[in-house]
Formats: structure tokens, sequence, C-alpha cells
């Protein structure tokens, strides 16, 4: 039996005893994971997942992928190049186990990035009656903003932009100002800004705004 799992934005076809690297997970080598985003088990495809499925497996160790070279280069009077390399962190691992039903109550601990905390497999809570549809979507919103700094001050971030930030958490410039540049590489792909953080200089601006 295979499945299609969905973790660190991508997707991977497996069945027990293959052996994948995965973006890195909150977990130590010799621990069991739980993947609950599954795609497709067997011939059953979700919608846009499978309820009540999952893949377990064990995590053989952290590791790094291969070096990627990033060179920037920009063509003005006054012009200037730069050149850094960059290793994913990623975790290796091996599939034990694909369940077709019972994964939300098996007790194995949630495969989360690794910067989430780890958690059981959560069972399903009960239904709860729906609040009204306006009450729902202004809750979420105030609770993203509330105490969040104006990042449209940044250079080049219009409220279009903001909001990307606002949806990956990233509200206020002292947050920016302490990007690292495995930061600035996973938020690039994340938002697909194309190195744009760099190109207009977020973090320095960052820095300066906050204080």
């Amino acid at each position: 039996m295979f499945a299609v799992l969905k973790t660190g934005g991508k997707q991977y076809k497996v069945q027990p005893g293959d052996v994948l690297r995965v973006e890195k997970l909150a977990a130590n080598a010799g621990d069991k994971v739980q993947f609950n985003e599954i795609l497709m088990v067997g011939g059953t495809i979700g919608t846009p997942f499978v309820a009540g499925a999952g893949v377990q497996a064990e995590v053989i160790d952290q590791i790094k992928g291969d070096k990627v070279i990033h060179f920037v280069k920009r063509r003005r009077k006054h012009s200037s190049k730069r050149t850094k390399g960059h290793r994913q962190s990623l975790t290796l691992l091996r599939v034990t186990d694909i369940l077709e039903k019972g994964a939300d109550a098996s007790g194995v601990m949630a495969a989360v990035g690794a910067g989430s905390a780890a958690a059981p497999a959560a069972k399903p809570a009960k239904k709860k009656a729906a609040p009204k549809k306006a009450e729902k979507a202004a809750k979420p919103a105030a609770e993203a903003t509330a105490g969040a700094d104006d990042l449209k001050q940044l250079s080049g971030v219009g409220p279009a932009l903001e909001k990307k930030l606002h949806a990956a958490g990233v509200t206020t410039f002292a947050q920016i100002a302490a990007w690292g540049a495995d930061d600035i590489t996973a938020m690039d792909e994340q938002l697909s800004f194309k190195g744009r953080i760099e190109r207009e200089g977020w973090v320095e601006q960052a820095k300066k705004l906050a204080k």
C-alpha cells in the first residue's frame, strides 16, 4: 500500500520501508512521528485530506542538504555583488506504517516543523455551534494585527505584502530585524519574494525602525 503525504509544502509518495528526506521536523533521532496531512492512501483520494489516515515514520537523523550558491549582482551606477551559500536543514526518516483509519487516535507524536512544538495526534473535537460569519472572520484578523507595527514603512512593502507577512506570523519590525540568512531564505521561499528581502534591505531598515 502507498500513500501521498504533505509536509513542508511538498508532497511525497511513500510506502512502508521507504527512506526520505523532508523539511526539518521538531523531533530527535529515534523518535516516532506521524504525518496527518494525507492526500491519498491506496485508492482513496482526500478532499483535500483523507479523514483518519496517517503515515508513521521513525526519525533516523537530522541532516543538512547540499550547499546551494546564491549570487546577486546589481547592475547600477554603484554596482554591487554578493555570493553566499546555504544548506537546508532536513530530517532523514524511514516510513514504518500507513494507516487508512484510526490515525487520529494512535497517540503517536504529530510530525510538525522545527519551529513548532510537537504534540500527540489530537482526537477530533466535538462539533460546536458555528459563530456568525462576520464574527468568525473578524476575530483572527484582529488577533493577527493587534500590537503590530506598520510594515508598510519598509521599502517596497504595500498593503498586499503586509497582508502576506501577517499571514506568515510576521507583524513587528523586531521580528524582521532578528532574521538571519536561513530565515531570509526560508521566508523568500515561503512567500515567493524572489530575493526582495535582501534587495530592499528590510533587515537593516527594520533594525532602525524597531528602535
